[in-house]
């Protein structure tokens, strides 16, 4: 199989090792390797993988899964050296008897001394085990003398009895590189889902099929193999080339959605005499096991122990939405998450109710029996976080979910209902549970994918108005509303310490004397935040002739998020957002308007966006208008240079314009 695999993939790599004087076609060392100290393609990275490679395949005796690695990097300055060091993840199960191994490990440091290559390798003393947690040991050892200009090479051998567990492969890290391959060979009785993962297209993906590369072994203690047989292996080679760096950047779901590899899922195993073991269940299969799940279905219709916990006043309710509102915030006033996820082992409501406190599944499921209790329709959902990537939807995969939330029906229509937070309103989730879809355990029918989505756009609003007195001193007011997610941030901020929030905001206005702070609503889960502030410019310089004032007392934003030349995954904001900024200044009797600023504006492609700046004067007043409008939750790939363009103009507009006021 190696032999295939070498001869096809040879002429491949010799058509990029002319692309610079690197050797990315072996773990070989040359000369220029270590003489070439910059990247072209990118200048700003700390370190580059010339060559890796992967060998994954069953070991004919044992039916071990071997996965053999190789690796060349070169330091291309000092923030790069961390590259030297190598961590391996080996799996542990209960059984000890059966536990991933690596053996064969070969790691080397090249430097450049009186033109001659001088290799330093790693002995066995160096080469450290430590736990990671009850699942994982980690094989650790960090290569010698590193520095700017230094190549490091390693290679070891992986030995697993968990067929199940069938390697992934990164082509793209956190530093770009030059080649990456992974040489596959799977029998024939193993079927796995393989699913290419992030936007980079492979440059070789070829198969060819090796007869009789696996036979039956009954003295094994790997697969069930009863009978003598044969199976066919499929061999494929996945190569890449001149992979850019992953680099994570704001407004974004989780790097596991975006970052090139290719996993792998087991699916199901034929041994030789036929018989089939079906790894990968149906959605069919999958509810019957919830509906009996001691920590979920079994928790569905626990209503008896909560039957007692609402007074009159909310039961006797006649009106099911306000009837649901308040038993949403009852629980979310009287009882704590613990900052625990879901867990498929510890959700009982009986424990919520007597702890007061409890993970995300408890404080949800209890919310969901409050609302069954009442006649109202709940049905729990699964899903997964914005931070711990979207859920497979091509086959049922329960580790990928890490939340529960709960879906209410009323008239035809559904909020998602999360009590975890007492700062959210009704219908409203928390942030990180943004991540477009989960699965509606409607148990009894078959459970279903649903959107899980932000409908209302947050918004932001600002009314600003100044007016210099009898005695040129600079007065006004600030009226600010915010609605949705820039609500639940300012509730947040402002509720938990009032006093601090205001200190904070005349630290960060340092020019102007609060005078009088209003909020106006003070309900901590109300859907809007409104305030107002009355406030003097007691140290205005007016006394030259010439002066300058900027208008925007507050930002959008204040630096540009979007800083790559490219970016390889989409902008997910999470939510459509729009800011409107108005202010009015009155400049009396004895100021006026040296210059009038140009008014802006600019739309992303297709409509999805616009921002309008606009100025004018009438009689001695000033107005000045700036909205902004992001239609989009998520933008794709081909936006990026726009929206770069786009924060890039508002920033300016916001930190730039400044207002020349003179003495008439």
């Amino acid at each position: 199989m190696k032999a295939i695999i070498n001869l096809l993939s040879l002429i491949f790599i010799l058509q990029i090792n002319a692309q610079s004087d690197f050797n990315s076609s072996s773990i070989k060392v040359t000369l220029g390797d270590l003489q070439t100290n910059v990247y072209a393609n990118d200048t700003t990275a700390n370190a580059l993988v010339l060559f890796e490679k992967g060998n994954s395949y069953v070991h004919r005796e044992t039916y071990n899964l071997i996965t053999e690695i190789e690796k060349k990097v070169k330091i291309l300055d000092k923030d790069g050296e961390n590259e030297s060091t190598v961590e391996i993840y080996l799996y542990n199960s209960d059984d000890k008897r059966r536990e991933e191994k690596v053996s064969k490990i070969i790691a080397k440091t090249h430097n450049l001394e009186n033109g001659q290559i001088r290799e330093t390798a790693i002995r066995g003393s160096e080469v450290f085990r430590e736990v990671y947690d009850k699942n994982y040991t980690i094989v650790k050892f960090t290569l010698p003398k590193i520095s700017s200009g230094s190549v490091i090479t390693y290679s070891y051998k992986l030995e697993s009895p968990f067929m199940f567990n069938y390697k992934e492969w990164k082509f793209q890290e956190d530093i770009p590189k030059l080649y990456s391959q992974y040489n596959t060979s799977i029998p024939g009785n193993y079927e796995y889902g393989i699913k290419l993962v992030g936007v980079l297209k492979l440059d070789k993906n070829e198969s060819v099929i090796e007869k009789k590369c696996l036979s039956a072994n009954p003295n094994s203690s790997g697969i069930s193999l009863t009978n003598t047989g044969t199976a066919d292996c499929t061999n494929t080679i996945y190569a890449m080339k001149n992979i850019p760096a992953f680099i994570e950047e704001d407004y974004m779901t989780s790097s596991k959605n975006y970052l090139s590899k290719i996993d792998y899922e087991l699916k199901k195993t034929t041994s030789f005499t036929g018989v089939v073991d079906r790894i990968t269940k149906t959605w069919k299969d999958v509810d019957k096991e919830l509906k009996s799940h001691p920590s979920l279905g079994k928790q569905f219709n626990r209503t008896s122990h909560v039957k007692d916990l609402l007074n009159s006043s909310i039961t006797k309710e006649k009106d099911k939405l306000t009837k649901a509102k308040n038993i949403y915030n009852f629980v979310q006033e009287n009882y704590t998450w613990n900052e625990k996820y879901l867990t498929f082992k510890e959700a009982s409501i009986k424990d919520i109710v007597k702890n007061k406190s409890g993970n995300v599944s408890q404080v949800n499921l209890l919310l969901h029996n409050l609302l069954t209790a009442n006649d109202i329709e709940s049905t729990p959902v699964l899903l997964s976080t914005r931070e711990n990537g979207f859920a497979t939807t091509l086959y049922p995969v329960l580790s990928d979910f890490n939340y529960l939330i709960t879906q209410v029906t009323i008239d035809g229509i559904h909020y998602l209902l999360d009590a975890t937070d007492e700062y959210l309103n009704f219908g409203q989730l928390p942030f990180r549970c943004l991540n477009d879809y989960g699965r509606l355990l409607t148990l009894k029918k078959g459970s279903s994918w649903i959107d899980i989505v932000s409908i209302n756009s947050s918004i932001i609003q600002y009314q600003v108005d100044l007016k210099f007195d009898e005695n040129n001193v600079l007065n006004g007011t600030i009226n600010s509303r915010y609605s949705d997610y820039f609500a639940l941030s300012k509730k947040k901020d402002y509720f938990s310490n009032p006093e601090s929030y205001l200190e904070n905001f005349e630290n960060n206005h340092v020019e102007m004397e609060v005078i009088k702070h209003e909020v106006k609503n003070k309900s901590i889960n109300n859907d809007k935040f409104e305030e107002s502030f009355q406030i003097q410019y007691p140290d205005l310089e007016t006394t030259s002739e010439t002066f300058y004032l900027n208008p925007f007392i507050d930002t959008f934003i204040s630096t540009n998020p979007f800083k790559l030349q490219d970016r390889t995954y989409p902008i997910d904001f999470g939510y459509r957002m729009a800011y409107m900024y108005n202010f009015q200044l009155d400049l009396g009797d004895s100021y006026e308007l040296a210059e009038l600023p140009k008014s802006k504006k600019m739309s992303l492609p297709e409509d999805t966006g616009n921002y309008t700046f606009a100025i004018s004067r009438q009689d001695n007043k000033i107005n000045i208008s700036l909205k902004i409008n992001l239609k989009k939750t998520r933008y794709p790939v081909g936006y990026y240079i726009s929206l770069k363009q786009f924060m890039s103009n508002i920033v300016n507009t916001q930190t730039k314009t400044l207002l020349t006021l003179k003495k008439k």
